[in-house]
């Protein structure tokens, strides 16, 4: 028995459904970065022998083990010990975190997916869509853990249990206050405190975990706050604000502290995204971009203010155009109830996808070949503004903690090389995004799968001509595999959470590929 059955009556059902999520994502992580393939669909664990199958599709399920007696089913403890057991043969690492990690991630799904039965969901769709990830990334092993804690410590503010809540507001004296950038808006949460003190809010969570205010205690905000998909990132509606706050609690790969070196770039990423998409050709449709302004917190004995820190992001409304509404790009992948690509026929569907493309692809790249930026451009980091019948007619980009720069390009900030700003670039972008939304219309509509890439492929073709026809664009379109991050491997080599390490997979864009995709969809 576990604490989660202390604490939450966890129904058979739920419990069920959340060993297939979890045994969902263990299956993706394995065939994508370790299994190689072995016969009539069935795939070869290298380093230990063992030949496994599961059924096949976008969301892999029921594993079973080849035997000498035929086929033996998997429960989601049989496969984390049979993946144990490759990842130690074939690294030479052993790691007893991990298969509590993904344990537990289970148990937060289950808890999750019971708290959804009575919770309300939020009217705005927008809100929906930033809610809906109850089975977190799709290819890592443990994406729903929470740090091992009980419900009681996370379920209250979790955006998939439809959480809501307001932030404590703490009083910051002036020897103890940090900040950089523009943190007005904080000023506004709450009341003016006098007595010299600074107006700083909290994550509740955070404050919990601090062992309680480590400073004055002001109160709470009296606008509510809303968690977004990542946790530590909340929307106040009323203000129209997002603030991203430290969170000490590993979230998939890393804690997710604001780390003061990530802190300090956030002044000078700003200013040059600000102006990444003044000089976009005149067909290029311009993004939005959520202005991380500056961020404001309390140092903390020697921690520089990381662990109170609070980053004031941009609200939707001064950035959305008239008649828009914005819709995370993750919850439409995933699926959520206001869902636009619901209901289309195939012609829709392929119209739906081309204007998706042409909002996202092109300013992409665009700020990466003319300006040496790579946006993290991810599901989580991409909203998608979709006009009153649910068409893409706005892309928003947000996340400056993510944005990476070509030191080439950029010398005088901290920067990454040409090599490895693609490949991270063509991850986010390729594998990440386009490949689960793709995925999310041909599981609605199968023969469209073929179209769906060649149509991509036109506009990564298109962009390549605005911007002198580089190489790395067209290396892109002919290689036969494109790169996708090994969260598995990462985890289990207990990585740094900022590591990026890949794995080969096949590329979609690739001639060979969807002219295959398309033979087999029709």
């Amino acid at each position: 028995m576990t604490a989660t059955d202390d604490l939450l009556p966890l129904s058979r059902e739920a419990r069920r459904e959340a060993a297939a999520l979890a045994v969902t994502a263990l299956l993706n992580c394995l065939m994508r970065e370790v299994a190689r393939s072995a016969w009539d669909g069935a795939f070869l664990l290298p380093a230990t022998g063992h030949v496994l199958r599961a059924d096949d599709g976008r969301f892999p399920g029921r594993p079973a083990l080849h035997t000498p007696d035929g086929w033996c089913p998997l429960s989601l403890d049989d496969l984390v010990a049979l993946t144990a057991a490759e990842l130690r043969a074939g690294t030479g690492v052993a790691n007893d975190e991990l298969p509590a990690e993904i344990a537990h991630s289970r148990d937060v799904m289950a808890a999750l997916l019971v708290a959804r039965r009575t919770a309300t969901p939020p009217a705005d769709p927008y809100l929906r869509s930033e809610q809906a990830l109850v089975a977190g990334h799709r290819y890592h092993p443990a994406p729903k853990a929470r740090g091992g804690a009980n419900p009681g410590g996370w379920l209250p503010y979790s955006p998939e249990a439809h959480a809501s809540f307001t932030l404590p507001l703490l009083g910051v004296p002036a020897e103890r206050l940090v900040e950089e950038g523009d943190a007005s808006a904080l000023d506004r949460l709450g009341p003016a405190p006098g007595d010299g003190l600074a107006l700083l809010p909290a994550h509740p969570w955070q404050v919990e975990l601090l062992g309680g205010p480590p400073l004055r205690d002001l109160g709470v905000t009296q606008a509510v706050a809303w968690p977004t998909s990542s946790v530590r990132t909340v929307y106040l509606p009323e203000p129209d604000l997002f603030c991203k706050f430290s969170l000490d609690v590993r979230i998939t790969n890393d804690i997710r502290r604001l780390w003061l070196h990530d802190l300090k770039k956030l002044a000078a990423v700003a200013d040059l995204v600000g102006h990444a998409f003044d000089d976009l050709p005149e067909h290029v449709s311009r993004p939005a971009v959520l202005r991380d302004r500056g961020y404001r917190s309390a140092e903390l004995g020697r921690d520089g203010g990381e662990a109170l820190a609070v980053i004031v992001r941009d609200g939707l409304r001064e950035h959305l155009r008239p008649g828009l509404t914005a819709l995370l790009a993750a919850g439409i992948s995933e699926g959520f109830p206001g869902n636009p690509i619901d209901g289309l026929d195939e012609d829709r569907a392929l119209a739906w996808w081309g204007r998706y493309l042409d909002h996202v692809v092109p300013p992409v790249l665009h700020a990466y070949f003319r300006h040496g930026i790579v946006l993290e451009c991810h599901l989580q980091n991409v909203l998608i503004a979709v006009d009153g019948h649910g068409g893409p007619a706005q892309a928003v980009f947000r996340d400056h903690e993510g944005i990476k720069l070509l030191a080439e390009r950029h010398p005088l900030l901290p920067g990454i090389d040409a090599s490895y700003g693609w490949e991270r670039l063509v991850y986010c972008l390729v594998t990440n995004n386009l490949f689960e939304i793709a995925g999310a219309l041909a599981d609605r509509h199968p023969g469209l799968r073929g179209e769906l890439w060649a149509r991509a492929r036109e506009v990564f073709s298109a962009c390549g001509k605005d911007h002198g026809d580089p190489d790395q664009l067209r290396d892109l379109l002919s290689a036969t595999h494109v790169p996708a991050k090994a969260n598995l491997l990462l985890r289990w080599l207990d990585a740094p959470g900022g590591d990026m390490r890949c794995v080969p997979v096949p590329n979609p864009l690739s001639l060979g590929h969807f002219r295959e995709a398309s033979a087999c969809g029709r």
